[in-house]
């Protein structure tokens, strides 16, 4: 087997870039360890500044191409990317266990089969995609959408095939070409989606992808003159370097980034269905960006509903992964825990308690953990710690609740638990947030909105929304009079 492939539960993955159609070595690699045991998954060619500008060469050339395409045709290639995923589905879900430590019997029941309705979706909102003409003194308005050109796609470790293709599927759609770079801590199913891509009879060039460790090919992709769009999911530190690079060009962005997100627990709630979405929030090892990570519980109930959370708290089970059982998996990296810990050490020095948790479990997984007595200006509460750590607090009022739930510098999502439904509308059309779930956690549909408020995010994307950025919007108005008899 040749040097450049590494296999993976009997998986094997090609560890080079693809660009072009082709598959590019570098001459230097980094280590991708899994999160589960620590075992080397592979050794990962480590793009540079070179390989930036042979992807972003190789999507412009391809663009006029893919442009062309007409939509019928666009939308029948993606959802033969599609199957692709779902006869592959197996393989991604073994792979992505492996490299990011989320739960195998997630990424086969609800993460892979995401990945492919992805793909299906966006085909489908092509087709059906157009603004109605309307009339201005006579003269006739038509709006459409035209392919923007090369995208830059930047792409998170904590969900990475289901983020990367809710990215990739419309700018695909959108008759764009693509460079996906995937977070350098679970590179190995966007490797997987090239070969698959290749295989649906995606024309070379129309995706590629760049593997890098560092910022060194992130910052080289960002600012290259030929990209058109950058959409990226992250941090607020990166999103700000990245808007630094975007800047000397004016490039479009689309910003996902972090959360410190409210769960809102009125008395008057069903108090078993909010402590099942409080129980929720340490889905993923609380690597989700929508977590709703600080909890707000109305005075009156906040003892019985500490008692239940606890109480199904420490019936979860936290362990290997792949074991159909496990509840709670590994962090994702050494680098990450200890950020986790520390979050949780500093706050506990500065007076928290921990109600449960509080400290490291063996290799790398973190106790599920619940603080209180926490003040609203701490760090545990303003800053996004991503992992299974919460904080609960204590309103007397609905205002007050309201209050602390917007009193942090996000604003990307926030969950009500109330039994009035005048209530769940007073409070909602006050939240700054880009998403509000009443009685419900992450439900999404692909045709919503999706971004964040505040320093959560930059737009919106989703449906309509995703092809309003991928591309370049035109009106064409045209003349009642004027036309001559060509006939």
């Amino acid at each position: 087997m040749s040097e450049h492939i590494t296999t993976v539960a009997g998986v094997a993955v090609d560890t080079r870039h693809w660009i072009g159609g082709e598959r590019v070595a570098s001459s230097e690699t980094f280590t991708d360890p899994s999160p589960v045991d620590g075992s080397t998954l592979g050794e990962i060619s480590r793009g540079t500044a070179t390989e930036a500008a042979a992807a972003v060469a190789a999507a412009k050339a391809a663009f006029p191409g893919w442009a062309a395409t007409p939509r019928a045709e666009r939308a029948r290639i993606l959802h033969a990317i599609a199957d692709g995923v779902e006869k592959h589905l197996e393989d991604l879900a073994i792979v992505e266990t492996n490299d990011n430590g989320a739960l195998l019997r997630s990424h086969r029941r609800g993460v892979m089969p995401r990945v492919a309705h992805n793909f299906r979706f966006f085909a489908d909102w092509l087709l059906q995609l157009e603004h109605e003409d309307f009339e201005t003194r006579g003269h006739t308005n038509h709006v459409s959408w035209d392919p923007a050109g090369p995208c830059v796609l930047i792409t998170p470790w904590n969900a990475p095939l289901m983020l990367a293709t809710w990215k990739v599927a419309p700018a695909l759609a959108a008759g764009d070409t693509v460079i996906l770079k995937p977070a350098e801590w679970s590179p190995l199913t966007a490797s997987l989606l090239a070969d698959i891509a290749a295989e649906a009879g995606l024309p070379a060039g129309v995706l590629n992808v760049v593997q890098g460790y560092g910022s060194e090919i992130g910052d080289a992709l960002t600012s290259h003159p030929d990209v058109r769009r950058i959409s990226f999911t992250g941090s607020v530190p990166t999103a700000k370097r990245i808007a630094e690079s975007a800047a000397a060009h004016l490039t479009p962005l689309s910003l996902e980034l972090g959360g410190k997100s409210p769960l809102l627990v009125f008395a008057d709630a069903d108090l078993d269905l909010a402590v099942d979405l409080a129980v929720e929030q340490y889905d993923n090892a609380g690597q989700v960006c929508l977590a709703a990570t600080r909890f707000l519980v109305e005075e009156s109930i906040v003892d019985e509903f500490t008692r239940r959370f606890v109480e199904k708290a420490e019936q979860l089970k936290q362990g290997d992964p792949r074991d159909e059982a496990t509840d709670i998996g590994p962090n994702i990296h050494p680098r990450q825990l200890e950020k986790i810990d520390g979050f949780v050490q500093r706050a506990i020095a500065a007076g928290a308690r921990a109600v449960i948790g509080g400290h490291r479990k063996d290799g790398q997984y973190y106790a599920p953990t619940l603080l209180t007595d926490v003040a609203q200006d701490s760090e545990i509460v303003q800053e996004e710690v991503f992992g299974p750590v919460l904080t609960l607090q204590t309103f007397a009022t609905e205002d007050e609740a309201v209050r602390l739930a917007n009193d942090t510098r996000f604003g990307l999502a926030a969950t009500v638990a109330t039994g009035d439904p005048e209530r769940a509308e007073r409070v909602t059309s006050q939240l700054v947030a880009g998403t509000v779930w009443v009685n419900c956690f992450f439900v999404r549909d692909l045709q919503a909105p999706f971004g964040g408020s505040r320093q959560s995010g930059v737009g919106r994307e989703g449906g309509t929304w995703s092809f309003d950025f991928y591309c370049d919007l035109k009106n064409t108005v045209t003349a009642p009079k004027g036309w001559k008899n060509h006939g």
